[in-house]
């Protein structure tokens, strides 16, 4: 890959480009990089590359004629060494946000030029002539472009074969997949009192890397949930985990299985509700309300199910033959995230084959359960209450309840 940077200030963008693992890479020939000082371009004695904006106002605006030359120059570099004409970016306020899946679609251009603003801008007539495409690094402004545009020169260099010693080196980064990394850890194993992940001691690469996993989709979910969102449309579950040997859903028939799936409907109700309700409110979930909800409901024509681990209640869920609806999904806490969730979910809608399209309703507080049912086939479907603090006491703040409906697959 060829890369040309036109800039004011082209000893500050090959510096960079010459140090650590791009240096490194360059210095190999991995890539090819120039840096263009526009003011050898100008065609006045002062080497003037700016003036002031038509029609008033504080700064200075770029000329067009002196970038519009050096990108003439730079396309002539390149049909020299036989390569396509060069994909040109202005890195301005004013561009499309990037991210990774930009990179990853530059990193694709055999030449690439990137074009750094300065003062008060750029004039608009060499961006529309010569620009393929504007980018901004993000909502904020800068004194000049050529922070961004090694910003970007980097992310799309990374990419490039051999710059990088493993293609897992970013396979396995923030964004490539749509979500944050997990947490990384090193020596020592007990640092200031706080001891790594027992999991990443175990040797077990299947257990680290579903470690890995989840630790990345909660970090996500916790702190973007808008990629989260995002991500959960586009990786539906195609395939449902395989069930262990050890591993029961039974209908609830005895006391002794109404009991379980009680403490289980009390603790997955406090924990989902627990940002939300007030402290009075949470203390009504009580495993022997619970008990008494679940035998109502029952009698309305509910059919719940007792999920167990070796004998071990973890899980359960509900599900009604008349509407439709599956309701009480709920793992223990030291189940969660071992799938049983969505082995439920899937077991529950089979359970419901007289309905092509089962329901089910969801606190919008409750996101990792929305993500999941989002990535099993469930859209929203409009809303079926809404609590208000004052009005419903047991809540302390606003929230949601979602339809969420089954969308079967075309």
């Amino acid at each position: 890959m060829r890369i040309d940077i036109v800039t004011l200030f082209p000893e500050l963008c090959d510096g960079f480009l010459s140090t650590s693992i791009l240096g490194r890479a360059r210095a190999k020939n991995l890539f090819e990089a120039h840096c263009h000082q526009i003011r050898d371009y100008t065609k006045n004695k002062q080497r003037q590359t700016d003036d002031y904006p038509y029609g008033g106002g504080c700064g200075m605006v770029l000329y067009a004629q002196p970038i519009a030359d050096c990108l003439r120059a730079v396309a002539d570099q390149c049909a020299q060494q036989g390569r396509a004409k060069p994909h040109v970016v202005f890195l301005t306020a004013a561009g499309q946000p990037y991210n990774e899946e930009t990179a990853r679609r530059l990193s694709s251009y055999e030449s690439l030029a990137l074009v750094c603003g300065h003062y008060e801008g750029i004039d608009q007539r060499v961006i529309d002539t010569f620009g393929d495409e504007e980018i901004s690094i993000g909502d904020y402004v800068l004194t000049g472009g050529e922070l961004a545009s090694l910003v970007v020169a980097d992310s799309v260099l990374r990419l490039q074969p051999g710059v990088l010693a493993e293609e897992k080196g970013y396979q396995d980064e923030s964004y490539w997949d749509g979500l944050l990394e997990y947490p990384q850890f090193t020596r020592p194993e007990v640092w200031e009192g706080q001891a790594i992940p027992p999991v990443l001691l175990t040797g077990d690469h299947n257990k680290i890397d579903a470690w890995r996993g989840r630790q990345s989709r909660e970090r996500t979910r916790q702190r973007r949930p808008d990629l989260y969102d995002q991500w959960c449309a586009t990786h539906p579950i195609t395939q449902i985990p395989r069930w262990k040997r050890t591993e029961r859903a039974q209908l609830i028939k005895t006391d002794a299985q109404l009991d379980a799936a009680a403490k289980l409907f009390a603790e997955g109700c406090r924990t989902v509700c627990r940002d939300v309700c007030t402290e009075a409110g949470l203390a009504e979930y009580t495993p022997e309300a619970m008990r008494q909800r679940l035998e109502e409901e029952r009698k309305a024509g509910w059919a719940f199910y007792l999920h167990t681990t070796s004998d071990t209640p973890d899980g359960m869920v509900g599900v009604c033959h008349k509407t439709g609806e599956i309701g009480h999904l709920f793992v223990t806490q030291s189940a969660r995230g071992s799938g049983i969730g969505t082995k439920l979910l899937d077991f529950a809608r089979k359970k419901l084959a007289e309905h092509a399209r089962p329901w089910l309703a969801v606190l919008d507080v409750n996101t990792a359960a929305i993500g999941l049912y989002r990535r099993m086939g469930y859209l929203p479907d409009g809303v079926r209450n809404m609590y208000q603090p004052g009005v419903d006491v047991a809540f302390c703040k606003p929230c949601k309840e979602f339809v969420m409906r089954y969308q079967p697959q075309d």
